[in-house]
């Protein structure tokens, strides 16, 4: 044993006079250069190829970092062993990562990649005017040379794109509002936002189902085209134009929209919009993948049919509007007399002008109760592209309530009580949300609320029989009286009005506009 530590302790001695030697003879930057030249000749014979990517590029954050991190964060590719937990901020889901020095293996189109975490210790930092992290924090990439094109054209935008969808999945959406009076906030933002947690989605909505269905398809290949948009030239927007009686649930499906796409939705309040320009930079400051919402338009602000408004023998003169160059009636109820206003042309422009391209994914939702006040210029297709009319309540939408309210399905319910109810349903006329609240009133009492919802229905069936004999005699009567008001009118009519051929050009040209704004095209769900 004595002999096995002395001949141990003799090696040792030989290794440090050769350390020694090779340091006297071989200067730092010789052996320098040889290892250099090792790692080279290793590269060239080694079938692999490595990436690094560090967490800060300089003194900016490294944005394919971040979007690595993301992307290994998603469960479809974790097959780590060790794995860290982490939940940012606005976020409403726990996201999985490699731990500190951690290894995990990646599949794409057929070819294994390796990424490693590797976490070390930054050395000592002089003055910075932007202090670094105390940890040096990268990923390395090691890849076949043979895979290299493969992996720098697709898989690296391939992570971009998937980082994005995990970041909107993640992060909480936000409901904007444009601030009182135009006003900014500290960063020039002219919205103002809060957590978006509607829970509506269109599985609670009460529609008939077959018509959900072609929302839902339409919005998902709106939401998948981007290609389809840039190949045929069209700004990549979508409109929407939700009409019907109050309380027929416009507002929830403008929530499941959103919540159905992970969009975020701008909720545009058009009486503190003072001005055109103030309506285009509210739309420039809008983010992309977003749902702008204009909520009654009808009444928030004057905004009526012009060939309704203009109609009758009118002259040149008495258009001051298209005297002083303008197209179009002011929409803050002035007439167009108010230097300071929204004129439609500028909603018009907002909607389907060049303006309208600033920015990608975007939706336009307009809702009224009363379509035949909005002007037709508004509602051709490039502007509002889908009409959706949201109806009274239907069976199909009241099982659907039932669902909701009493969890009821259609076979726990009498098929007598569901025959009784389906014969008076349309009849009553009554909205989604009148027998939502009759039903939150009784939803202790199930076999007792459906009874009485019945009753409910019968009687708002009767009551509507009974007023649209009234309304019949009321119309007839109307229309005789405004059949003899034509007559005296045709009657006083003796001549037409002389004017100007100036003024026969621009009446030509308001009624070509006119016929323009009739022919619509829009395809109409309802």
């Amino acid at each position: 044993m004595k002999e096995y530590w002395s001949s141990l302790a003799s090696l040792l001695g030989v290794l440090a006079f050769c350390q020694s030697l090779l340091q006297t003879i071989f200067p730092p930057e010789l052996r320098f250069a040889a290892l250099k030249l090792f790692h080279k000749l290793s590269h060239c014979f080694s079938s692999y190829v490595y990436f690094d990517i560090t967490e800060i590029d300089g003194v900016n954050t490294n944005e394919l970092y971040n979007a690595v991190q993301l992307y290994l964060s998603s469960s479809v590719s974790i097959s780590g062993n060790r794995l860290s937990l982490t939940r940012a901020v606005n976020s409403s889901a726990i996201t999985f990562g490699l731990a500190n020095n951690d290894c995990i293996l990646d599949f794409f189109d057929g070819v294994t990649v390796q990424w490693e975490h590797i976490v070390t210790q930054r050395q000592a930092q002089g003055y910075l005017w932007r202090p670094l992290p105390e940890e040096k924090r990268g990923f390395t990439l090691r890849i076949k040379k043979k895979d290299k094109p493969l992996i720098l054209d697709s898989y690296l935008d391939y992570i971009m794109d998937r980082a994005d969808e995990i970041r909107r999945k993640n992060q909480e959406r936000l409901l904007y509002t444009n601030s009182r009076g135009g006003s900014l906030d500290s960063r020039g933002n002219p919205w103002e936002s809060v957590p978006f947690k509607h829970p509506s989605t269109f599985d609670t909505l009460a529609m008939d189902p077959l018509k959900k269905q072609q929302i839902m398809e339409d919005l998902r290949d709106f939401a998948n085209s981007q290609s389809f948009y840039q190949q045929t030239g069209r700004a990549w927007k979508r409109g929407y134009l939700l009409y019907g009686p109050p309380g027929t649930g416009k507002s929830s499906m403008i929530a499941a929209m959103a919540n159905f796409l992970g969009y975020d939705v701008y909720d545009l309040e058009l009486t503190e919009v003072h001005t055109n320009s103030e309506l285009r930079k509210l739309l420039m400051k809008t983010t992309s993948k977003s749902i702008i919402v204009i909520e009654d338009i009808d009444c928030s602000i004057s905004f009526t049919d012009r060939k309704k408004k203009n109609s009758g023998p009118r002259n040149y003169y008495d258009f001051p509007d298209i005297r002083c160059g303008g197209g179009y009636s002011s929409l803050s109820g002035d007439d167009g007399r108010g230097g300071g206003s929204i004129t439609l042309s500028g909603l018009l422009n907002f909607t389907d002008g060049l303006w309208s391209c600033c920015g990608s994914e975007r939706i336009f939702v307009f809702t009224t109760n009363h379509i035949e006040k909005l002007d037709p210029a508004l509602l051709r297709s490039g502007r509002m592209d889908l009409h959706i009319f949201m109806n009274f309540c239907s069976y199909p939408a009241l099982k659907i309530l039932l669902k909701n309210y009493l969890n009821y399905e259609e076979n726990e319910i009498d098929n007598t009580l569901l025959q009784e109810i389906k014969e008076v349903i349309d009849k009553a006329k009554m909205t989604p949300a009148d027998v939502s609240e009759f039903l939150i009133k009784n939803r202790r009492y199930k076999n007792r609320a459906v009874a009485e919802l019945l009753e409910t229905l019968k009687s708002k069936a009767e009551k509507n029989e009974k007023n649209g004999g009234l309304r019949k005699k009321e119309m007839g009567i109307e229309e005789e009286e405004e059949e003899e008001e034509e007559e005296q009118e045709k009657r006083t009519v003796d001549s037409p009005k002389e004017g100007s051929e100036f003024e026969e050009d621009c009446s030509k040209e308001t009624e070509d506009n006119n016929d323009e704004g009739e022919k619509e095209s829009n395809n109409f769900i309802g």
